[in-house]
């Protein structure tokens, strides 16, 4: 997910994409302390991916659109 694509998501879009981030970041976490994890790489780009999203929301909410 590039920032583009999240700057063409609704309020809500984003929100929910939010959501369902965290909750594969905690799975991953979950995975990585129980030694099951396959692909490590795939919790740095969700930890971007969220950090992509606030970044945005916060630049919506600042410019008041």
């Amino acid at each position: 997910m590039n920032a583009a694509d999240v700057r063409a998501m609704s309020p809500d879009q984003m929100k929910d994409e939010m959501l369902s981030l965290k909750k594969e970041l905690f799975n991953l976490r979950f995975q990585q302390a129980s030694g099951q994890m396959e692909n490590t790489a795939r919790v740095r780009k969700v930890r971007r991916d969220i950090a992509r999203i606030k970044t945005i929301q916060g630049q919506s909410a600042r410019s008041g659109s």
